[in-house]
């Protein structure tokens, strides 16, 4: 059981009710229970001294993958979750596209198991919707999500048999389990790694052209629809998948969505001259699709930032755009990102903050996200003004590989609390 602690003299930013204010916050249990002035009892309480920070809460990331069990060559549990923290996130969920996937019960626990020993970030696996991964059959989600399943999903690995994929949302829905899906169209997209556009016909790149996401969007739409699945759409890329998302809601239809960090700022232009690094799943389209995510996360249509943590090993990145493996390492520059598009599109800090924070908590169905009293002591403190370049020296993660790298960003967190605890202090 945590002791208590008390953080005292930062700026407390609570996404829920979009408040700022000056205030110590005093913790104990693992909960938050007091703000602003501290109770008599805390007098020798640990205390963190926040001033001239941030507090807000714990980062809540939908999709960083930790790269266990069967990728360890590429990144750890422990260097991942440490990252993971170093960013401010204090809650993840990571997909099920593992080695084996996250298909059986005892991969769950066993991948529980591992994250509560290193008792850092809270992890919250996402179970495979069909064995294997291969579209064919379906998991027994009941016993996954006994296992600690929040959701389930496809990662990367389309359904390509929609009779299969109605049948697998059907049976979500009859236990209200969430399907987490990424739209892509399997053929339409075969074979192809960049936008496509003038930037990888110059190139001279296999393109994915933006239907590729929209005819995707119409079928899932259509089947949760029908089979009253809940449905979250995951790493939204175009203009396009914005507004069938609009219409979907207009509609009644009861649907959520998010959208990869790295998406917010670059396009197929940034490919360059074939920079592996901006290789990425979906692809980086226009720069009009850029802008309409930009706009929609702002209004609240997407509805939550996810870091889409992929870390590579560097050699699966040194090789020709095409060749190259796809994916970008985020957690810690999930925070500074967010803040940066806030700035750019006139994003109060509140609202900047809820999409990383209370908005995937929704999703989730995690009562994390906010700051109040009896809420978990889930705590990220950062330091607005700090500015720092992106660099393998100044990343945690095991995974190197950013279109970021060598690029200012503009905060960075200083102190990390989970369940009461102090998990990461940076100094200096």
């Amino acid at each position: 059981m945590a002791g208590q602690l008390v953080i005292h003299g930062g700026t407390v930013v609570n996404p829920v009710t979009c408040r700022e204010y000056l205030a110590d916050i005093a913790i104990e249990g693992g909960i938050l229970c007091a703000i602003g002035a501290v109770p008599d009892g805390f007098r020798n309480a640990r205390r963190i001294d926040a001033t001239g920070l941030v507090v807000a809460p714990g980062l809540v990331d939908l999709s960083a993958r930790l790269r266990e069990p069967g990728y360890e060559y590429k990144a750890t549990l422990e260097s991942e979750l440490a990252a993971a923290v170093a960013g401010g996130v204090t809650s993840l969920a990571c997909p099920p596209d593992t080695d084996p996937p996250l298909d059986e019960p005892g991969l769950v626990e066993m991948l529980k198991y591992r994250a509560q020993t290193l008792a850092l970030s809270r992890v919250y696996p996402v179970g495979a919707l069909t064995q294997g991964l291969s579209g064919e059959r379906i998991t027994e989600m009941a016993e996954l999500t006994e296992a600690g399943c929040v959701a389930f999903s496809q990662a990367d690995h389309p359904v390509t048999d929609t009779r299969v994929l109605m049948r697998t949302m059907q049976y979500a829905a009859s236990f209200d389990f969430p399907v987490w899906l990424r739209p892509q169209e399997p053929f339409l997209s075969r074979g192809g790694v960049a936008h496509s556009g003038e930037v990888s016909t110059r190139l001279g790149l296999p393109g994915i052209p933006v239907c590729a996401e929209t005819i995707a969007i119409d079928t899932l739409v259509t089947l949760a629809r029908l089979t009253g699945a809940r449905l979250h759409l995951c790493r939204l890329s175009s203009g396009q998948a914005v507004e069938q998302v609009r219409a979907a809601r207009a509609s009644g239809l009861d649907i959520t969505c998010d959208v990869a960090v790295h998406h917010l700022h670059l396009c197929d232009m940034d490919i360059g001259y074939f920079d592996s690094h901006s290789h990425l799943v979906p692809p980086l389209r226009s720069g009009r699709d850029r802008d309409a995510l930009r706009a929609a996360l702002a209004d609240g249509t997407i509805d939550a930032v996810c870091s889409d943590h992929t870390p590579v090993d560097e050699d699966a990145k040194q090789l020709p755009f095409g060749e190259s493996e796809a994916g970008a390492t985020g957690l810690e520059l999930l925070l500074p990102l967010t803040l940066k598009w806030a700035a750019e599109q006139s994003v109060d800090r509140a609202t900047a903050l809820a999409r990383i924070t209370c908005d995937p908590a929704r999703i989730l169905r995690l009562p994390g996200g906010r700051i109040d009293v009896g809420a978990p002591a889930d705590l990220c403190l950062f330091d607005p003004l700090e500015d720092w370049v992106v660099g393998p020296k100044s990343l945690v993660s095991q995974g190197k590989n950013t279109p970021f790298s060598g690029l200012p960003m503009l905060g960075r967190v200083r102190h990390t609390v989970v369940a009461g605890e102090p998990v990461f202090s940076r100094t200096g």
